[in-house]
């Protein structure tokens, strides 16, 4: 129904207004989408470096360099090229299916051998309680956060109401059936204990059951993390894009390379943001403050759907699900927003609600008000900024 790239942004937009699209873009900004690049990276440097320390868990350090030094060549492609991003992506993707299907096939040859014990009274000592089941949920979902990844690039794609849909109807369940079966594999031969203990939990997999040919395993896996952020980046560098183009970012965000045709300045500010996230970064930690702030945009998302089925009935639906599908996905995100504040409370949930509002602060001085000081220091900055990037407004770029 609205075929605009920025993902949530857009919809939030059309159905609310620009005050909530301002925080989400000022929240996926800052907070969450930088912090899901940080921790795909940080994964990446898990499993590039875990071959290298054997029966130890690689120096903090090395990982943290190898995340940043991942961030920035992600970073430099993504800006340099939209063909050769996608062809990193497509190659990527590639080698990830590859050991997909090697942990799989593995997994069912062990349990055709009897490997089935971890399987047994596999739930003894779980801690059952709605914080602690919202939390798992985190985890879990955050696994599968790409399921909207196509809705930033709805600009891009060609013949959108045919070719999104499409993809999403082939592409979950084909990725849900993948991680099931992955785990699956891992039990055959990991306990729930030793799999928590594992920092590598595919490297530790590979050891146990492809040795002596278990270095393809972490290969494999670190070229599967580099693709999944190299998507990540793709996408996330056309909400920056996006909003800066709708007034909602510094205007040279929105500008776009003129000889490469990529939104440069977009890509690379983004890049920066992920690496501070890296300094301080702990992946659990990472993932919890992400997938809490997430949700909450999530259910707004969903609920602009049910708000603008009412709103804007003239609008023309190339597609029309049941209603009581997004009033079943609201209410979940509602479930994972409170479960785990009431339960396990923490001064990080709050940290977070009070810096997604501290952007309405922003949003009255610098974009209702448009202090004029702002402009002024602003100016001179993005000028320097387009000839040092060889950028200019979209409206400028031809192709």
């Amino acid at each position: 129904m609205i075929t605009k790239s920025g993902g949530e942004y857009p919809y939030l937009m059309e159905a609310f207004g620009p005050i909530p699209a301002y925080l989400f873009s000022w929240t996926s900004l800052l907070v969450i989408k930088p912090s899901s690049f940080a921790i795909i990276c940080l994964s990446f440097a898990e499993y590039a470096s875990a071959p290298f320390y054997p029966g130890c868990d690689p120096p903090v350090i090395v990982i943290k360099c190898l995340a940043a030094t991942a961030i920035v060549i992600i970073t430099t492609v993504n800006s340099l090229s939209v063909k050769l991003g996608s062809y990193v992506q497509n190659f990527f993707t590639a080698a990830k299916m590859i050991i997909v299907i090697i942990i799989i096939v593995s997994g069912i040859v062990l349990l055709a051998q009897g490997k089935t014990e971890n399987f047994k009274n596999s739930f003894n000592d779980a801690k059952i309680s709605a914080g602690s089941i919202s939390l798992a949920f985190y985890n879990g979902l955050w696994a599968y956060d790409g399921w909207n990844q196509l809705n930033y690039i709805t600009e891009e794609l060609k013949n959108p109401y045919r070719n999104l849909p499409l993809s999403i109807i082939i592409g979950i369940p084909l990725v849900s059936v993948c991680y099931v079966l992955i785990n699956i594999s891992y039990f055959t031969i990991m306990t729930s204990t030793e799999l928590l203990q594992s920092p590598a939990v595919a490297v530790t997999f590979g050891d146990r059951v492809l040795y002596p040919a278990s270095w393809i395993v972490p290969l494999f896996v670190a070229f599967s993390t580099i693709g999944a952020a190299n998507g990540t980046c793709f996408t996330a560098g056309r909400l920056v894009y996006v909003a800066a183009r709708e007034g909602h970012m510094l205007k040279v965000l929105s500008y776009i390379s003129v000889k490469r045709f990529t939104p440069a300045p977009a890509i690379i500010f983004y890049g920066a943001i992920a690496i501070i996230y890296i300094i301080p970064g702990d992946i659990n930690t990472l993932i919890n403050y992400f997938s809490f702030a997430v949700w909450i945009f999530y259910g707004l998302t969903v609920f602009a759907l049910i708000v603008m089925r009412f709103t804007r009935k003239q609008l023309k639906r190339p597609i029309k699900i049941p209603i009581v599908i997004p009033i079943l996905v609201v209410l979940v995100s509602i479930l994972l927003v409170l479960a785990p504040i009431i339960s396990e409370p923490e001064w990080a949930y709050l940290y977070c609600v009070l810096f997604m509002l501290s952007g309405f602060i922003f949003y009255v001085l610098f974009i209702h008000f448009k202090f004029n000081w702002a402009q002024k220091i602003s100016r001179p900055i993005t000028m320097h900024l387009q000839m040092l990037l060889e950028v200019v407004p979209p409206v400028g770029v031809t192709k």
